[in-house]
């Protein structure tokens, strides 16, 4: 593969998260959205990024910032110490087309496979870990098992240790299920009790299909019983019996910051709450979900093809190939234009006239599978957690009195 560069960076930044293994995964998570993608290249056996199409992506990438400017390189999978930590070394190797940029590096990971060595990796190259752990091992083991379909707590346990051992800057990644949902503050304490200080929950939503397929019969409710989203068969959707509940996880979210609230503010960082803040200010910094359009994030499969979203790596949304394009051009290509504005264009009367509009920004479009009170589509499957969330905390958010 010979690098396509770009002389002309984008105007506004974005940002490429690689999948170096694709969906292979040494995890067998009940609730992962990602160990699909296999079916998209029926013909490998094993997705491995190989060094022609590293060396593309690296200098693509670096090339498509402005000099002066920091490029972020977003490690993720399935599982990205699959392809080992000669891989990595490799990768970091590259820097020699940084010309005046500065690298950075994330890794998202479920643990299995860190030791010393990869710890003393990420730590000489000031590495920023995503470490996936949901809670206490019977949280954890409920969903999250090896491919074997063995627990894995206590292998992510042992991963968490050595990363605070080597001292590497890292954060925990929470998925919110239906189960770890009905008991927040267990959680959270779990996750101070071991001395984690940036924790995300991320709620699990997916849709089953086929034959499987039925509605759930979910009505929304808003503060004081509001119907916010009636039950409509065939509008709703039906959703996999790990997902989370819409009212569930707006109330882990808010039990977990009123205990948050008392006595961890400055201690203990939770980006969900931060990511509140940052929407009241008018700040960037929230997660795209939470931003008003999207489209400035997407994803480098291991075989160097473009996909507009992590959530949206499926045929019609692939952008090309870093082969024949440079990441600055699919960015800022038409079609990615229209999927990143959709995201607000899209958005039901419900949401456009809703007061926590601008906290929630209709959620991630992939979730907008419910109706709203007046029967129009497109209404986000978890608005009744969002509306209690923000409504919940925007008290917090207000300015002082002068």
């Amino acid at each position: 593969m010979q690098p396509i560069t770009s002389s002309t960076p984008p105007p506004r930044p974005f940002h490429a998260m690689a999948k170096p293994s694709g969906s292979d995964c040494n995890l067998d998570c009940t609730y992962c959205f990602y160990l699909e993608k296999e079916s998209l290249y029926p013909g490998e056996r094993k997705r491995r990024m190989q060094d022609n199409v590293l060396t593309a992506y690296v200098r693509n990438y670096i090339e498509s910032h402005p000099a002066g400017s920091e490029v972020v390189f977003t490690w993720q999978g399935g599982e990205p110490t699959l392809p080992g930590l000669d891989f990595y070394r490799r990768a970091v190797a590259q820097q020699r087309f940084r010309a005046g940029r500065t690298i950075s590096y994330s890794f998202q990971t479920n643990g299995l496979l860190l030791d010393d060595a990869w710890c003393g990796f990420f730590a000489e190259h000031d590495f920023l870990i995503g470490l996936s752990l949901d809670g206490p091992a019977d949280i954890h083991d409920t969903y999250r098992v090896s491919a074997g379909g063995q627990p894995t707590h206590a292998l992510v346990m042992r991963a968490l240790g050595k990363l605070q051992a080597h001292r590497v800057r890292y954060n925990v990644l929470a998925c919110v299920n239906r189960r770890g949902a009905a008991e927040p503050l267990r959680v959270y304490e779990f996750m101070r009790t071991h001395g984690i200080s940036h924790i995300q929950f991320i709620p699990v939503v997916e849709r089953l299909s086929g034959a499987a397929d039925r509605a759930i019969g979910l009505t929304l409710h808003g503060p004081g019983g509001k119907v916010l989203a009636p039950a409509l068969p065939g509008a709703t959707g039906s959703v996999t019996g790990w997902s989370v509940l819409p009212a569930d996880y707006g109330d882990l979210l808010n039990a977990i910051f009123d205990a948050w609230v008392r006595r961890d503010v400055g201690e203990i960082h939770v980006m969900n709450f931060e990511w509140a803040l940052a929407n009241y200010m008018g700040e960037p910094g929230a997660a795209c979900h939470h931003q008003p359009t999207c489209g400035r994030a997407v994803v480098v499969e291991h075989n160097g093809d473009v996909y507009a979203c992590d959530h949206y790596v499926y045929p019609a949304y692939r952008l090309g190939n870093l082969s024949t394009s440079s990441l600055a051009k699919m960015v800022e290509s038409p079609a990615q234009h229209a999927f990143g504005q959709d995201k607000l264009q899209s958005l039901p009367r419900q949401c456009r006239e809703c007061k926590m509009l601008k906290g929630c920004w209709g959620g991630c479009p992939k979730h907008r599978f419910t109706a709203t009170q007046d029967c129009e589509p497109g209404l986000i499957y978890l608005c009744e957690g969002y509306y209690r969330f923000f409504g919940h905390v925007a008290p917090y958010l207000a300015p002082c009195p002068t």
